[in-house]
Formats: structure tokens, sequence, C-alpha cells
């Protein structure tokens, strides 16, 4: 019977998902609580959260979109100079590729025609490295844009869920009790499903999830509260 193994890739996506979509549902949420202990109106409220969703969004998109870049950027930078290394230092790189095998238990013997295998292919050889030695993935060329889209996006859907109740309810009290709930109970669901793609217990992860976002709204909410 055939073996298939399924394993999970796609957690960059799912990390880019969980950034945006944590903050937006805590940030607006933060900003739209501290708001209705001062304004009279849900109008200023939703309009207030738009500003900052739009801000926000914006605003972690861009961080997202540098530090995609960076780490391809970082990459590269190394890439270089292992190639420079297996040139100049050729006989020190083969003994670092040497003491990787070794500590996986292979003996000098054994790992000396997987070194001589490897290092004939100075393409494979600098692969090996970045891999084995230096614990770097060669990051996808498109993944600054991806990532900053994915990010904003995640920001925004997140960003209006605090906000509806505002929306429909034009009393800013029970909106604001109907946003706490909203919220908390969309974060338990988000972290259910992150839960689920990451091969935690769905359980777990979503009361994590609701317990982190709900002490993070918390305290922007108390800060809020003691600045207005």
């Amino acid at each position: 019977m055939e073996h298939i193994e399924h394993h999970f890739t796609a957690r960059e996506v799912v990390r880019d998902i969980v950034i945006g979509m944590s903050d937006g549902l805590t940030v607006p949420f933060a900003l739209a609580a501290g708001l209705s202990g001062t304004v009279r109106s849900a109008s200023i409220v939703v309009i207030a959260g738009f500003a900052e969703i739009a801000a926000g969004s914006i605003a972690m998109g861009l961080g997202g979109y540098l530090a995609a870049k960076t780490d391809l950027e970082h990459y590269r930078a190394e890439e270089q100079r292992e190639y420079r290394e297996t040139q100049e230092k050729t006989e020190r790189e083969k003994e670092e590729v040497a003491e990787i095998f070794q500590g996986y238990g292979l003996s000098a013997a054994q790992s000396a025609p997987i070194v001589e295998a490897i290092s004939a292919d100075t393409r494979r050889w600098v692969d090996f490295m970045m891999r084995f030695e230096l614990g770097l993935e060669e990051p996808n060329a498109d993944r600054a844009r991806k990532s900053a889209s994915l990010i904003a996006a995640s920001y925004v859907a997140g960003g209006l869920i605090p906000l509806f109740p505002y929306m429909v309810w034009r009393e800013v009290r029970s909106a604001l009790w109907i946003s706490s709930a909203v919220t908390l109970l969309a974060l338990f669901s988000f972290g259910m499903i992150k839960g689920r793609f990451t091969g935690v217990s769905p359980v777990r992860a979503g009361t994590q999830t609701a317990l982190i976002g709900g002490l993070a709204a918390a305290a922007a909410f108390g800060i809020a509260r003691l600045i207005s």
C-alpha cells in the first residue's frame, strides 16, 4: 500500500493572516471601546474606526513588505558569501560539510564520498550550506508583495468585525458590549481555524487566541480610557 505523507506547507501564509487578523481584531476594537466612553454618537466611532483600519492596514502591509524584502536580501547576501567561500576557502568548506554529516553520526570515512559528491556541483554545494549550515530556505521572490497584500487584507477583515455593531446599533453602550462579545467570538473562531490548519488542537488554539487577543484588547482599551 502506497504511503502518502501530508505536511502543512503554507506556514508563511498562515503567519501573515495571523499577524493581520489578530491586530485587526484588537486595535480597532480598543479604539472603538475607548471612544465609547467619551462620545455619544456611534457614527463617530465608526468613522474613527474606518480611519484607523485604513492607516493600520497600510502600516501593517508595509511592515510585512519590508520584512519579506529584508529576508530575501539577507538570503542573497549569505548566498553570495557562500559562493565566495567555496572558491576561496574550498577545503575549509568541505570540512564544514563533513562536520554536518558527522553531526548526524557518520564517520569521516562514510562522509568523505558524500562530501565529494556535493562539492562537485557548486550550485548544489551552496544550496546545501545555506540549508544545513545556516538554516536558511530561499524566500519566494514575490513573497514581499503577497505578504503585504495578505496582511493588509486580513487587517481590514479583522477590523470590520468589532466595528460592525456600531454600524447597526446606534446606542454606543449597547454596541460596546455586543462588539466585545463578537470580537472574543471572532478571536476564538479564528484561533480554531488556525489550529486546524497547523495541526494544533482547535479548542486549545481558539482558547489561546481569544485569551491573548482579549488581554491585548483589554490593555489597549484601558490605556485609551485612561488617556481620554
